[in-house]
């Protein structure tokens, strides 16, 4: 049972590194719906503010405050993530050592 569950974390682990990695490369499709939106609304702001021929600098701000915070989330979830599989990995060494501890092999 709790190879699997490992397993399972093992997986989810990898899914939320390569999520990691591909905000870091400034891609969009691991930001959730809402972060999407906020993105979207940033660049539009950006356009409209070069089309008008002002300074982008604050919907930059707002586009790299986004990317930061979806990193902020990710490394967050990646860190739970770490530590239960490491909680999985210490009960499942305790179970086998009691069992051998019982004469149970």
């Amino acid at each position: 049972m709790a190879n699997s569950e490992i397993r399972r974390l093992d997986r989810e682990i990898e899914k939320t590194r390569k999520k990691l990695e591909a905000v870091r490369r400034g891609e969009w499709w691991p930001l959730t719906a809402r972060e999407r939106l906020a993105m979207s609304r940033a660049l539009a702001s950006g356009a409209r503010s070069a089309h008008q021929h002002r300074s982008t600098r604050g919907a930059e701000n707002r586009m790299d405050s986004v990317g930061s915070s979806v990193e902020m989330r990710l490394t967050a979830e990646l860190t739970a993530l770490h530590g239960e599989r490491q909680r999985l990995i210490t009960e499942a060494a305790r179970a086998k050592a009691a069992r051998k501890s019982s004469g149970w092999f």
